[in-house]
């Protein structure tokens, strides 16, 4: 094709370019503030039925919350433009998505009830194509269970942050949609707790193990995972360290002398686990 010809195309989808942007400008300021009360620690209920009228959701029978990230955290367009995309291709559903700090966006969807889980099976149906067209951002998504009530949306966002958080702690490199049913286990759960939190945890669970410059502490703390991993069997774990069995009983009493934890017991035993996924 002549250059002169790829110009003009190049043209023309520029001026319908720019007058689709000037037509959603103000549609995206409603977006911005939509995700902005959503997220507040505290708003009125009419204020966010307000904000869901000026985006044209408010009325719905249910709502979702997704939000996406696209694991750099210099860059939301990523997430928004993906997130944007794949809202395009849900079927009988009004959203609005905005770009938030920290390389994620959010999306509030309105749509019929869906206890099928319709809306985040469609998302993972077009995901990879999303990940195809930029293979080197690991995009991720957390979609909450849907909800009834605009007061209610808070709830579906913090929802939609653990799945996303249980999706990125599972396959961080890769791309993946993760609902929140998907969040079945300890590790997943853990995942959406802020890392802070998650070091003070650790710390008060295993800090004597954690101690810099006492001896044999490392060791300890593998066999305690190795240990707890085995069902707290002692042959098991005397057979995957290569230990003999007395060993590892004079192991597990030095861990439950320095950690005042009780390994007979199975709340004793779910705290030093936690803590070990907490790291």
């Amino acid at each position: 094709m002549p250059p002169r010809i790829l110009h003009e195309i190049g043209e023309l989808v520029g001026r319908h370019r720019r007058r689709r942007d000037r037509r959603t400008a103000p549609r995206g300021e409603a977006h911005e503030e939509l995700v902005t009360r959503v997220s507040a620690a505290y708003v009125g209920v009419n204020a966010l039925e307000e904000a869901l009228r000026s985006c044209g959701l408010a009325d719905a029978p249910a709502y979702t919350v997704v939000v996406a990230s696209s694991g750099n955290s210099e860059d939301r367009g990523d997430a928004a433009a993906a997130l944007t995309e794949a809202l395009r291709h849900q079927r009988a559903v009004a959203s609005a998505a905005a770009g938030r700090a920290e390389g994620k966006a959010v999306a509030v969807l309105a749509h019929e009830p869906d206890p099928g889980g319709e809306v985040a099976a469609r998302l993972r149906e077009v995901w990879p194509l999303l990940h195809a067209c930029r293979p080197g951002a690991a995009l991720h998504a957390g979609v909450s269970d849907s909800v009834r009530r605009p007061a209610d949306l808070r709830g579906a966002l913090a929802q939609a942050r653990y799945a996303l958080a249980g999706a990125r702690s599972t396959a961080p490199a890769a791309a993946g949609v993760a609902p929140l049913g998907d969040l079945a286990d300890l590790r997943t759960l853990l995942a959406g707790i802020p890392a802070d939190v998650r070091a003070v945890y650790l710390d008060t669970v295993l800090g004597p193990l954690l101690r810099a410059g006492r001896s044999g502490n490392a060791t300890l703390l593998e066999n305690l995972e190795v240990f707890l991993a085995h069902n707290c069997s002692w042959a098991r774990t005397a057979e995957a360290l290569h230990l003999h069995v007395n060993t590892v009983h004079y192991r597990i009493d030095r861990i439950q002398a320095l950690t005042g934890r009780d390994l007979s017991r199975l709340d004793h035993k779910l705290d030093p686990r936690a803590a070990l996924l907490c790291r």
